[in-house]
This record gives structure tokens, C-alpha cells and sequence, in this order.
């Protein structure tokens, strides 16, 4: 059975900043880690051992794979930092294309720094990231 390994777990948040190698990016870090939390009003949790998580929802595929994730959270990696967002989103293509200099994976968009993109259109896909996931999955949504 496949096991998830990203979860949340008791790891220090602010730690894991001050690993960060790169002073600009742990800058960052901080910056996100400001936004995130007043923008959702979670506190941040680690998952894994290099997401920095908000809140959490369950999931439940049509394959029978269930498990739990952040609403929302970053990671400030060595290339990019890793912003996570709710994928399957329509709204979230909208406010990307005024959010600024960035690129997009499967799940992930990621960023070089802060300074290239739009805060405000940022508030707005976390936001709707967690009104999007709540939607989908109301039972399991914290």
C-alpha cells in the first residue's frame, strides 16, 4: 500500500527557515510566511521535511488513495520556492496571469522571489485555493 510521506508533523516551521542557505530566499521564506498566515488565519505547520503547510483538508480519489494535505503552503527550495495552490481550479489560470513572473508544474508554481510577482494577486489564489478545497472536500477541511 502506498504510503504518503509528506505530513504534517511537529517539526519547527522557523527552523527550517533558518536552514535556508540563501539569505534572499530565507528572506523570502519570511515574507511568505507572513502572508500565508495572515491570509488564512492557520498556523504554519511543517509537512514533510520542506513544506511550510496551512490548514489541512482529507482527500478521497475515485481510485480508493485518500490522504491528508495543506490547504495551501510554500517551500523555499534551492531553484524556486514551491508555492502550493489547489489544482483543478479554473480560477486559479484567471489570477495567474496577473500574478507576474513565474512558471507552473503539476501542482506547484514557483517563483524566483517575492519581488517578481503581485502580493495581492497572490492573497487571492490563497484564498481561493481554500474556498476551492472546501467546496470539494467540506467533511474533511480544517
Amino acid at each position: 500500500m502506498y504510503e504518503l510521506k509528506t505530513k504534517e508533523n511537529d517539526s519547527s516551521v522557523i527552523e527550517f527557515i533558518e536552514s535556508v542557505e540563501s539569505p534572499k530566499k530565507k528572506e523570502d521564506a519570511y515574507k511568505l510566511l507572513d502572508i500565508f498566515t495572515e491570509t488564512t488565519g492557520y498556523p504554519a505547520k511543517m509537512w514533510g521535511t520542506s513544506i511550510i503547510g496551512f490548514g489541512s483538508y482529507h482527500y478521497k480519489y475515485a481510485s480508493g488513495h485518500e490522504g491528508d494535505a495543506p490547504l495551501v503552503g510554500f517551500s523555499p527550495r534551492k531553484a524556486k520556492i514551491s508555492l502550493y495552490f489547489a489544482t483543478g481550479d479554473p480560477e486559479r489560470e484567471e489570477l495567474l496571469k496577473d500574478f507576474g513572473k513565474h512558471t507552473t508544474g503539476k501542482a506547484c508554481v514557483y517563483i524566483n522571489k517575492i519581488a517578481d510577482v503581485d502580493v495581492d494577486v497572490m492573497k487571492a489564489m490563497i484564498k481561493q485555493s481554500i474556498k476551492f478545497l472546501r467546496e470539494i472536500y467540506p467533511e474533511g477541511t480544517e
